[in-house]
């Protein structure tokens, strides 16, 4: 029995101004036929993914993309076909998509992107669409809670959307009380909370999800938490990334990225040893360790789902 057929494919996730997302119909006598996917197709050999990615927009959807950027890249064995899929998120384009191949097409909220049928490789891609782009891991109250919710209010005004509260002692009943504090003030901003706790802190906080220390990880079989809630997981190396992937992690964080103040001398992987690291994972991935936001441009451009941190995305002193 031969190798399997090996497929690269670009494809786009549209994203209007709504915040949608662009999703077309497969053929019923096309592999996969039926299903629902993101708009692409295979790669020329003489073509860059980017070159594809504009191509087929093209062919598709009559449409000139002029706003895109990395999502995610994934590879997926189908058994009698092998696919490496390279996504771009796009947010600007000239013309009005429509299917030029007759495919029905779908303008969907990334949150109801799962009760639509796709073919397996896609899942990935809604996950990451689900996800923002800034992780914000809290400092420690260092006994002012009042302080650390001050702080992080500014941090929601900024626009962060994603917060994983930490401390140095996650076991205490005050641990707790902070916690509903923090779910309260971040779901009244529209911000999603994970606990680096207990996993059965989160039904008792009304968390969204939990963050798994590399430790706790390690110690896990299986997924701790239902599907509609958040797991994810700190990683330092592939085996690591492939623990989290394999107990079923929403998404994990790989460090260290850069040197980092909190950790003077020792070196970080760098974003080509990020890029290798979390190659083939086929989950988002943040990166971690002396990054900001400034870093996003080169975060994209070798596969993370964003940047994760506490000094880039938290004020270092209190409101006034």
């Amino acid at each position: 029995m031969g190798m399997p057929e090996i497929i690269e494919v670009a494809a786009a996730a549209l994203r209007d101004e709504q915040g949608r997302i662009l999703i077309a119909r497969r053929p019923d006598d096309a592999h996969q036929g039926g299903l629902w996917e993101f708009p692409g197709g295979k790669r020329h050999p003489e073509e860059s993914f980017g070159d594809c990615l504009l191509r087929e927009l093209d062919e598709e959807l009559g449409i000139t993309a002029t706003g895109y950027r990395p999502l995610i890249r994934l590879a997926h064995d189908y058994g009698d076909r092998h696919v490496l899929l390279d996504v771009w998120l796009v947010d600007t384009w000239e013309g009005e998509p429509r299917g030029r191949e007759g495919q029905p097409l779908a303008w969907v909220e990334p949150d109801a992107l799962r009760n639509w049928p796709m073919p397996a490789a896609d899942v990935p891609v809604v996950s990451a669409l689900c996800l923002p782009d800034r992780y914000l891991i809290t400092p420690d109250p260092e006994g002012d809670p009042q302080a650390l919710l001050r702080r992080l209010q500014v941090a929601l005004h900024n626009g962060i959307r994603l917060v994983q509260l930490r401390t140095r002692n996650p076991d205490s009943e005050d641990y707790l009380s902070l916690a509903r504090d923090v779910v309260d003030l971040c779901h009244a901003h529209a911000s999603r909370v994970l606990l680096n706790a207990d996993p059965e802190l989160v039904e008792r906080s009304g968390a969204d999800g939990v963050h798994l220390s590399s430790l706790r990880l390690r110690a896990m079989r299986e997924r701790p938490l239902p599907a509609d809630k958040l797991v994810a997981a700190s990683c330092h190396d592939r085996d690591e990334l492939q623990h989290a992937k394999a107990i079923g992690a929403s998404f994990a964080l790989l460090s260290p990225v850069l040197p980092t103040a909190s950790h003077p001398g020792v070196p970080g992987i760098g974003w080509e040893g990020f890029a290798r690291t979390i190659e083939d994972i086929a989950m988002p991935v943040y990166a971690l360790g002396g990054v900001s936001a400034a870093h996003l441009p080169i975060a994209w451009q070798h596969g993370a789902q964003g940047v994760a941190g506490i000094r880039g995305f938290m004020p270092t002193e209190q409101p006034a």
